[in-house]
């Protein structure tokens, strides 16, 4: 992805500054970064398995200090020289180590957070503003579906985590192949399924697509969690809310990037129709 400037909150408040206590690969494209240190105490968090955060990055050779005054830095830098703002799920909230857990999706030197992450080292800073999310699995729910490519693994496995031991249902992962396939915490009744792209680039094919679509229909009340790619994203939208009938209220399907956007783009695409899940109501992601 190119580098590219979001406007950002002003307060300096806003935003917690953490240092790198920790960092390994989870698999080859997966590194999970544990970051703490007193910052952890400003951080607000919240109970949703999809989590997510704004992480800032400052460019190269700026010398910038967080936390980030943006209101002064618009007066004297130019945007292309602004720190980078770019979205990430909250694998984990530790309260009692003071520590949270990120996994960076990386592509060799595409984009600015997984090359960072790629490079952290213990010492290095974190800043990040703001907590969201809005999925939690229902353990009313007779049965789950999840569904999602690479970016979508953490909050997959939070919401793994977080059923009761008798959940049901089924999750399907898109990743590049073996080497990505992970040992996630799934209650006995789901079962896990991983699609290959097998060297295809992430967000170009219909993997995800097809292989919802062949998953068996088991009655009951369904919660569904479906996250990642837009494209993917749009196209299962007609084929669960309008050939299986589900309610929005059964149903998290969201955007979390778009095949050939930076996140600046991206962001801004969402308020028009090209960049909206749900037609004319927008798209309630993060």
């Amino acid at each position: 992805m190119a580098t590219a400037s979001t406007p950002a909150p002003r307060r300096k408040g806003a935003q917690s500054v953490l240092t790198v206590e920790d960092g390994w690969w989870l698999s080859p494209r997966l590194r999970r970064i544990v970051a703490g240190g007193p910052g952890y105490a400003t951080i607000a968090g919240n109970d949703f398995t999809d989590a997510y955060t704004k992480l800032y990055f400052a460019h190269p050779g700026t010398g910038l200090t967080p936390p980030y005054d943006f209101f002064e830095l618009r007066r004297t830098l130019p945007a292309e020289q602004l720190p980078s703002m770019r979205t990430y799920t909250i694998r984990r909230f530790d309260p009692t180590s003071g520590q949270l857990t990120i996994d960076f999706v990386v592509h060799g030197d595409e984009g600015i957070a997984g090359p960072w992450a790629a490079a952290a080292e213990k010492g290095d800073t974190l800043v990040l503003a703001g907590i969201g999310g809005g999925y939690t699995p229902d353990p009313a729910a007779d049965w789950h579906l999840l569904a999602g490519d690479d970016a979508a693994i953490p909050a997959i496995a939070s919401a793994l985590e977080a059923m009761p031991p008798d959940a049901r249902g089924v999750a399907v992962i898109e990743v590049d192949g073996d080497d990505d396939h992970l040992a996630l915490a799934a209650p006995p009744g789901i079962g896990v399924e991983w699609l290959h792209r097998n060297g295809a680039h992430a967000g170009t094919t219909t993997l995800l697509h097809d292989a919802v679509r062949e998953i068996t229909w088991h009655s009951g009340h369904v919660q569904v969690f479906a996250h990642g790619e837009r494209g993917a994203m749009k196209s299962l939208r007609p084929y669960l809310m309008t050939e299986r009938g589900l309610d929005r209220s059964h149903l998290s399907l969201s955007a979390y990037w778009a095949y050939g956007r930076a996140e600046d783009a991206f962001q801004a695409e969402k308020r028009e129709p090209i960049g909206q899940i749900f037609d004319q109501t927008g798209d309630a992601g993060r």
